[in-house]
C-alpha cells in the first residue's frame, strides 16, 4: 500500500518541470511519475549517507573540520568513480556534507589572501582605469581591479568622493562611476537642432566636462511618433562612435520641448525662425500678429496646441526691427544668446550720480606721460602704459581704470555687471557690462582728463626677466590717445606723435623686445590663426571682409598686460586673498591622440602627454610654417586645446607656460578683472570699498557662471560675423572660389574660403554618386566606387549654391569629381589614388 502523507523534504527542487528525479520524469504540472515511496527510499538512503559520512569525519584522527575529514575518509578515496561522480552532481563531492562547504571556501579564500594588503590606488591610476573602462564601473569593480580587500573599502569610498570632487569621475547610476569625459550607457539630452540630414542632434544636459560637450547623433524617431523637436529633453541609450561623438536611440520623453521663446523673421503669417538648427515653422493666428509687419524680426511664444504635424501656432510678443536693414544683424544675435541688452533704471541712475576721484590718499601720475593704446574703433580705453630704461633693464608702468571705486559690491551696477559677465562687441555695435556713463566715461582713460587707476610698477633686467614689481592706487591724465597702427607707423618711421617727448615709442618698443625675449625663451603657444574684421559702410551694409592685421604694436600691448597680470595673482598669493584665476589646463588626452594622429598624416609628430610643453606646438607651427596646410595644421593645433576658463583653483596656464595667471586690465569689461582690484584693495588696504567676504565664498560660483558668459559672448560674436559674411555672399551666389577643407564629418565637408573666411557646408548629397567612407584618423573622406578622397586642408574650388543672411547658414558645391572637370578613372584597384584637383 502506497504512503499518504506530505512529500520528502526538498520536494520543490526535485519536482521541477523538464528534469528527472531518481529515474522517474516529471511532468509540466509538477508531479513526478516515479512512485512516492521509491522517493522516500531514496530521501532514507540520502539520510544514511549523510549520517555515516559525518560520523567518519568525528573518527578521523586529526580532524578539525568536516572538510579535512572528507579529505580522509577512507570510504570516500575507495568509492567508485560513478559513485563519486553522482556524489559531486549533487554537490556533495567526497561524501562531504552540504553545511560543510561554506567552511571550505571561507578557508580556501583566507589560504590566498595575502598578508599585507594592495596599495591604495593613486588618484591618476583611477583616472586612468576609468579612462580605459568599457563603461560605468563600481566601487567593487575598481577593489577587484587593485586588489583591494573588504578593510580597504571605507579608504577607497572617501577616495573615490574626492575624485568626483575634483571633477575626475562622474556619476553613472546609482552606484556607478564613469571618466568625466564620457557618457553614461543612458542618459538625459538636449535636442539642439537637426544635422543637413535632417535627423536631430542632441548634446547632454548638465554636462561638467572640461572640454565642449559630445555630439549625439540621435536616430528618427519610429513611424507613428512625433519628430524630436530643437529644446526637448529625452532620456537616451548613448553608444560611443568616435571621439567626442555618440549615437543615441530615444528611451523615454521627459518633456522641455517647445522652446520659451522663438526668434525669427515674420513672413505670410508664419514665422521663419533664425536659427539654422531649427527646422520647424511657428504659424501665427489671426490676432496673434501684435502689430507685426512681413519681413520684422519677432520674438514670439508658443500657444497651447494638440497638433503634432505640421506648423505650430505662436503669438509675437515683440517687434525688433526689419531684417536685412542696418544693425539687424546683431539684434538677432542678441536674443539668440540671450545676451542682456538693456540695463535696469536703477543701474543707469547710480552711473550717473558718478564723479571724478580726489587725488588725496592717491599716488598722482599725472606728471607721467602714460598713453592708451587701442584699435581705430574702440570706444573705451581701461589700460594705459609707460618705459623707460633704468640701468642695463627697463621699468614699466601699467595703470587700470580704478572700476572698484564706483562699482561696489552688492550695488545695483554690481549686480547687472555680474548678471552681463563681459562685455559683447559686434561689428556694429557693443553692449557694455557697464552703462555708458562709467564704460565710455569716468572709468574711460580719456586723454587730458584726470581719471582715477589701479597701477603697477614692474622692473625687468636685460633679457626681460622680472625683478620686482609694487602695485598702487592712483590718479593720472592720459597724455595721448593712439592706435596701433599710428605706434606702429610711428616706430617704423622712428619718430613721436606730436603729444609725446622724443624717444617714448622707441622705449616702449625696447621693453617690449626685451619682455619678447623672454616669453621666448619661456616658450609659448603662439597661434597664427587670421581673424576676419567686417568693415561696414555708413548705411551699416558690409563693405569688406578683411583679416585683422596683427603689428608688433599689438603684441606690444599684449606684453605689457600679460606681465601685469602675472604681477597681480603674485601679489595676491602673497598677500593670502581670494584670487580669481585664469587658467588654462593642458590638452586631454582624448584630444592629443586625435591631434597627433592628424599631424601624423603631415610627418610631424608630438612628445607624449606627460611630457608634452607648450613649446612642443610651438615646433609643431614652425615646422609647417610656409607650407599649404600651415593655417590647416594652426586650426587644428587650436581646436586641440582645452578651453580657458576662470577659476579661484589655480591650474595655471598652459598656454603661457606660466604658473599663476589673473585678469587684471579690463575691469571695464570683465566682471574677472573687477574681483582681482577689489582683492588687491583689500589685501593692500588701498580702502573701504574693496572685496568682502561673502563675494569671496561665493567664486567658487562665480567663477563657473562668468566662464559661461564669456563663452556665450564669443559665440554670438563669432555668430554675427558669419551672418554678415552669408548677406555679403549672397550677392555672389554661383561664383566658384578656390577655399580649403576645413571640416570632414559623416553627413559631408565643411569649406572656408581663401579670399574672406567664408565657411559652408558641402552636403554628402551632392558629392558624387559612390559610397564613402569616413577616416577619423586621416580626417579624410574616401568613395569605394569613384576613388576620390577628400582630406582635411586639401585646395578646392568651390561653388556657392546658396546663402541665407537669415540663419547665417552658406551651402557650397565642389567641383571635384563633377563631369567636365576632367575627372580622371578610378585607380587600380587596391591603390587609392589621390583626387583630381
Amino acid at each position: 500500500m502506497v504512503r499518504r502523507g506530505p512529500p520528502p523534504k526538498g520536494h520543490k527542487a526535485r519536482t521541477r518541470t523538464g528534469k528527472t528525479v531518481g529515474g522517474g520524469k516529471v511532468t509540466r504540472s509538477g508531479k513526478s511519475t516515479r512512485p512516492r515511496a521509491a522517493a522516500a527510499e531514496d530521501a532514507a538512503a540520502q539520510d544514511a549517507r549523510r549520517q555515516r559520512a559525518t560520523h567518519d569525519a568525528a573518527a578521523a584522527p586529526g580532524a578539525t573540520a568536516p572538510t579535512e575529514a572528507r579529505r580522509d575518509t577512507p570510504d570516500a578515496a575507495k568509492a567508485p568513480p560513478a559513485a563519486r561522480a553522482g556524489r559531486a552532481a549533487r554537490g556533495e563531492a567526497n561524501g562531504a556534507p552540504p553545511t560543510a562547504r561554506p567552511q571550505a571556501s571561507s578557508r580556501r579564500r583566507a589560504a590566498v589572501r595575502p598578508d599585507e594588503p594592495a596599495p591604495m590606488p593613486t588618484k591618476a591610476a583611477l583616472r586612468e582605469f576609468l579612462a580605459t573602462a568599457a563603461g560605468r564601473v563600481t566601487k567593487s569593480d575598481i577593489a577587484r581591479a587593485f586588489g583591494l580587500t573588504a578593510d580597504q573599502r571605507q579608504e577607497l569610498r572617501l577616495l573615490m568622493r574626492e575624485l568626483a570632487a575634483e571633477g575626475g569621475a562622474t556619476p553613472a547610476g546609482k552606484r556607478g562611476v564613469i571618466a568625466p569625459s564620457r557618457l553614461p550607457e543612458i542618459a538625459p539630452v538636449e535636442i539642439t537642432g537637426t544635422d543637413p540630414d535632417g535627423d536631430p542632434i542632441a548634446k547632454p544636459v548638465g554636462w561638467r566636462g572640461e572640454d565642449r560637450p559630445p555630439v549625439i547623433y540621435m536616430h528618427p524617431e519610429p513611424a507613428g511618433r512625433p519628430a524630436l523637436t530643437a529644446g526637448e529633453k529625452v532620456l537616451a541609450r548613448l553608444k560611443p562612435i568616435g571621439p567626442g561623438k555618440y549615437e543615441g536611440r530615444t528611451f523615454k520623453r521627459i518633456g522641455g520641448a517647445p522652446p520659451a521663446r522663438i526668434l525669427g523673421v515674420f513672413e505670410e503669417g508664419r514665422i521663419i525662425p533664425t536659427d539654422r538648427r531649427q527646422k520647424g515653422i511657428w504659424e501665427v493666428p489671426r490676432g496673434e500678429e501684435g502689430g507685426a509687419r512681413p519681413g520684422e524680426i519677432v520674438l514670439a511664444e508658443p500657444l497651447p496646441s494638440a497638433r503634432h504635424f505640421g506648423p505650430k501656432p505662436a503669438r509675437i510678443i515683440e517687434r525688433l526691427g526689419t531684417m536685412g536693414e542696418p544693425r539687424s544683424v546683431s539684434l538677432v544675435c542678441i536674443h539668440a544668446h540671450g545676451i542682456p541688452d538693456v540695463f535696469p533704471a536703477e543701474a543707469v541712475q547710480q552711473a550717473e550720480r558718478a564723479r571724478g576721484v580726489a587725488a588725496h590718499g592717491r599716488t598722482d601720475l599725472r606728471e607721467t606721460p602714460l598713453v592708451t593704446i587701442d584699435g581705430e574703433d574702440a570706444r573705451d580705453f581701461d589700460d594705459a602704459v609707460f618705459a623707460e630704461a633704468e640701468g642695463a633693464g627697463w621699468k614699466v608702468l601699467v595703470a587700470i581704470a580704478d572700476v572698484a571705486h564706483y562699482v561696489t559690491t552688492a550695488s545695483a551696477l554690481d549686480r547687472e555687471a555680474w548678471a552681463r559677465g563681459n562685455s559683447v562687441y559686434f561689428p556694429d555695435r557693443v553692449v557694455p557690462m557697464l552703462p555708458e556713463a562709467l564704460s565710455n566715461g569716468w572709468c574711460s582713460l580719456r586723454p587730458a582728463e584726470d581719471r582715477g587707476c589701479l597701477f603697477v610698477e614692474m622692473r625687468f633686467d636685460s633679457e626681460g626677466r622680472k625683478q620686482s614689481h609694487a602695485f598702487g592706487r592712483g590718479i593720472m591724465r592720459s597724455a595721448a590717445r593712439l592706435t596701433y597702427e599710428e605706434v606702429q607707423a610711428a616706430h617704423d618711421a622712428g619718430t613721436d606723435p606730436a603729444a609725446l617727448p622724443a624717444g617714448h615709442v622707441a622705449r616702449l618698443y625696447g621693453a617690449f623686445r626685451a619682455l619678447l625675449a623672454a616669453r621666448e625663451k619661456r616658450g609659448t603657444l603662439d597661434l597664427d590663426v587670421p581673424e576676419r574684421k567686417v568693415e561696414l559702410d555708413p548705411q551699416g551694409r558690409v563693405a569688406a571682409i578683411v583679416p585683422r592685421a596683427r603689428l608688433d604694436a599689438h603684441r606690444l600691448i599684449e606684453e605689457f598686460m600679460v606681465a601685469a597680470n602675472v604681477c597681480a595673482a603674485e601679489e595676491l598669493e602673497r598677500l593670502v586673498q581670494p584670487c580669481m584665476y585664469r587658467v588654462h589646463d593642458r590638452p586631454s588626452d582624448q584630444k592629443l591622440e586625435g591631434l597627433r594622429q592628424f599631424l601624423a598624416t603631415f610627418d610631424v609628430s608630438l612628445p607624449q602627454g606627460d611630457r608634452l610643453h607648450p613649446r612642443d606646438f610651438a615646433r609643431v607651427l614652425e615646422k609647417v610654417r610656409g607650407t599649404p596646410h600651415e593655417r590647416l595644421v594652426n586650426e587644428a593645433v587650436l581646436r586641440g586645446q582645452s578651453q580657458a576658463a576662470y577659476s579661484p583653483d589655480n591650474l595655471g596656464h598652459f598656454g603661457l607656460a606660466l604658473p599663476r595667471y589673473a585678469h587684471f586690465t579690463s575691469p571695464i569689461r570683465r566682471y574677472a578683472d573687477l574681483l582681482v582690484h577689489r582683492a588687491l584693495i583689500r589685501g593692500l588696504k588701498f580702502g573701504r570699498d574693496g572685496l568682502d567676504e561673502g563675494e569671496a565664498a561665493r567664486f567658487p560660483d562665480t567663477a563657473e557662471h562668468i566662464t559661461s558668459t564669456e563663452r556665450r559672448a564669443a559665440a554670438a560674436e563669432r555668430d554675427a560675423v558669419d551672418r554678415y559674411l552669408a548677406a555679403h555672399m549672397a550677392q555672389r551666389m554661383g561664383e566658384t572660389f578656390e577655399a580649403r577643407i576645413s571640416g570632414v564629418t559623416r553627413f559631408g565637408l565643411f569649406v572656408t574660403v581663401e579670399e574672406n573666411g567664408a565657411s559652408g557646408i558641402v552636403p554628402l548629397g551632392s558629392l558624387p554618386d559612390d559610397r564613402w567612407d569616413l577616416d577619423e584618423a586621416t580626417q579624410s573622406l574616401a568613395g569605394r566606387r569613384t576613388r576620390l578622397v577628400f582630406r582635411m586642408g586639401d585646395a578646392v574650388e568651390a561653388r556657392l549654391a546658396e546663402a541665407n543672411a537669415r540663419t547665417g547658414g552658406m551651402v557650397f558645391q565642389l567641383m571635384q569629381g563633377t563631369p567636365g572637370r576632367g575627372r580622371t578613372s578610378p585607380a587600380a584597384k587596391g591603390r587609392p589614388r589621390d583626387r583630381q584637383r
